[in-house]
């Protein structure tokens, strides 16, 4: 148990300080992430869609090096979605992966003793085969996440059903095809996005940018 507070701890925290600030008028999102768990990326979705609802500014998004699965489920809120010209987005999906060692077990002569209280208690466990219905209820899991996923880039990009099939093969996509696709807005670097959430916000060319960093940490 680490001390540290987790990404969406501090993110939230983050957007709570701009929240109580009433000068703050638009939010540069800066996202570098190849994704993560499901139910992360989903809390990060919902704290930025209500603090967007919530203190009605602009969230202007750049994609770093990669924002790709959790990365650009998190940058769905985003009023205008930027990306560099070599950034790596897309891979819009779930996937769900466990090891299997029941063969090297076998070699080893290694078994593993088990005590359940209902059939499906050990579900995914590495030790032993899943059975036929096991498979189905993990697919049909994976299955319905994935659809909520597509279903929340379908409301946010507004792209049409030959679009969105593409994308629902999971692929990564460099910045021009994914703009191609209207994955993004517009390709340029972080002063790019910076005149632009100035502009969104009607601000001036010289107002002032305000960075939050945590400077320390909590002993809770």
């Amino acid at each position: 148990i680490g001390k540290e507070p987790s990404l969406v701890q501090e993110v939230v925290a983050q957007l709570r300080l701009a929240e109580k600030d009433p000068q703050v008028k638009a939010i540069l999102l800066k996202v570098s992430s190849p994704g993560g768990t499901v139910t992360a990326s989903d809390l990060l979705y919902h704290e930025i869609m209500a603090f967007k609802e919530r203190k009605k500014a602009k969230i202007i998004v750049m994609m770093m090096s990669t924002a790709a699965s959790g990365g650009y489920y998190v940058s769905l809120p985003g009023d205008v979605l930027y990306a560099h010209p070599t950034t790596i987005t897309g891979s819009i999906g779930v996937i769900f992966m466990k090891p299997a060692v029941t063969n090297l077990m076998d070699k080893v002569g290694v078994t593993v003793e088990i005590n359940k209280t209902g059939k499906n208690k050990d579900m995914g466990s590495p030790y032993r085969t899943a059975s036929p219905e096991e498979k189905e209820i993990f697919a049909g899991m994976i299955d319905k996440m994935g659809k909520r996923f597509l279903t929340l880039v379908s409301q946010h990009r507004k792209i049409d059903q030959t679009q969105l099939s593409e994308v629902a093969t999971a692929r990564i996509y460099l910045a021009e095809e994914a703009l191609s696709l209207k994955l993004i807005d517009k390709i340029g670097y972080l002063p790019d996005a910076l005149k632009e959430a100035k502009k969104q916000a009607g601000l001036s060319e010289n107002a002032k940018v305000v960075i939050y960093r945590r400077s320390a940490l909590p002993d809770d």
